[in-house]
């Protein structure tokens, strides 16, 4: 026991000492949230569009077309910073980009859009987020790359700004011919 007392405090320091150079090294990523669909099929789901035309399924993001999926809501402050990037991305490039309105009451997210501008080719509703869930989205915004077979190739927690853009996504798009 009394050498418990003596070797107990030295493994505790030593922990420390181990997490403190992991969390000082300088190339980990304090932002990067690994993703479990990396490489996968993007989930099973079925969503009401926003604008009342019917069930969608996941076979909207396995026509053959690269889509980004972002998930927003109209009560979230870094999705408007974001808005403006998902606005030239398919406005100028014309990139299809699926919009879930994720925790967000219809009438909130469709004014939203008529207010902000809809950069949406479609807009899904997953107003009880379990669609959210299964895709591992634990805040908003958060934007997928899929490619045109329904394989889920990135993920970005947080919003897409211009450096996001031109360092991580572009790059991913064009390699995907967009």
């Amino acid at each position: 026991m009394r050498r418990l007392f003596f070797v107990l405090p030295i493994v505790v320091f030593l922990a420390l000492l181990a997490a403190m150079f992991w969390g000082l090294n300088s190339e980990r990523d304090p932002g990067a949230l690994p993703s479990m669909l990396i490489g996968k099929q993007a989930p099973v789901f079925s969503l009401p569009d926003l604008y009342d035309q019917g069930l969608v399924d996941e076979g909207v993001l396995a026509d053959g077309t690269p889509k980004l999926l972002s998930f927003f809501a109209s009560w979230c402050i870094p999705c408007l910073a974001e808005h403006p990037v998902l606005k030239s991305l398919a406005n100028d490039r014309g990139i299809n980009i699926i919009g879930v309105a994720w925790k967000n009451k219809a009438d909130d997210a469709k004014g939203w859009l008529e207010k902000h501008g809809n950069p949406y080719q479609l807009t899904l509703h997953d107003l009880p987020g379990r669609t959210g869930i299964d895709w591992g989205v634990y805040g908003i915004p958060e934007t997928f790359l899929v490619d045109g077979k329904g394989k889920v190739i990135f993920r970005h927690a947080g919003p897409l700004t211009p450096q996001i853009l031109s360092k991580k996504l572009m790059p991913l798009l064009e390699g995907l011919g967009l």
